[in-house]
């Protein structure tokens, strides 16, 4: 990123605070991904929402510091830092593992007393639709290199630099480790609405496994479709962001 970002302790990235927004949105990267990936989203919503973006261990200004593979650990550590954010209604958005993650840190903030306005779940299946069999963490390198290429979701800067995209690869090993050993623990569910926004064609979530987010909530579950893939974000930015936007206001 060329632009400047205004950072919130370690954890926490704050591009463009917007102090008289009525909520706020805190952001989930997918595997492999960074708080900057959120910068458009914030610089988007800005100032009619308060976004904050959560930056994982083990990359960019926080290299050197142990990756975490394990996604209840890691809801339990960001769940804890986003104490001092919810001074204002709370939204939560994750894609891919962090469409799981911010799952798992819902149910710790209901469970601490502060209910979540809705949360956004996008390219990932539901928390209890398990598929067998995943054992990309496990892979070589260059078998790792190939699945990031296929996903389209990494900087293509980074898979233009070979020995920069090996320096990052523990990082999105330990993202592909935590969303792959992940398993769901039946409990209660979520107390507020559940977004559910996927690509058409994404082979990593089938219409069924999407549909399972249902059962996760007892306030309401949408779905929304855009054409395209895993990352179909990507090319649908604005009507996407229109969507956060829209369904936010409506809860307010």
């Amino acid at each position: 990123m060329t632009e400047a970002t205004t950072a919130a302790g370690a954890w926490v990235r704050r591009f463009h605070p917007a102090e008289d927004a009525a909520a706020r949105l805190v952001c989930f990267p997918h595997a492999g991904g960074s708080a900057s990936y959120y910068f458009p989203v914030s610089r988007a919503l800005s100032p009619g929402l308060d976004v904050v973006s959560v930056q994982y261990p083990g990359r960019q200004d926080r290299r050197h510091e142990p990756c975490v593979d394990d996604v209840r650990r890691l809801a339990d550590l960001v769940a804890a830092e986003l104490g001092p954010w919810r001074d204002r209604p709370l939204a939560l958005f994750g894609h891919s593992l962090g469409a799981t993650l911010a799952f798992e840190v819902a149910l710790r903030l209901e469970a601490d007393g502060t209910k979540p306005l809705v949360l956004f779940a996008s390219g990932r299946r539901a928390p209890s639709r398990h598929r067998q069999n995943e054992r990309v963490h496990l892979a070589h390198d260059e078998r790792l290199i190939s699945t990031i290429k296929r996903m389209s979701g990494t900087d293509a800067a980074v898979l233009a630099d070979d020995e920069l995209l090996r320096t990052v690869l523990p990082a999105i090993r330990a993202d592909y480790k935590a969303a792959e050993t992940y398993r769901y623990r039946p409990g209660p569910p979520l107390g507020c609405p559940v977004v559910v926004v996927n690509g058409d064609h994404d082979p990593e979530v089938t219409d069924q496994e999407a549909q399972g987010w249902a059962d996760h909530t007892s306030a309401g579950c949408a779905f929304h479709w855009f054409t395209g893939g895993h990352f179909y974000l990507n090319d649908h930015a604005p009507e996407v962001i229109a969507l956060i936007r829209e369904q936010i206001r409506t809860r307010l």
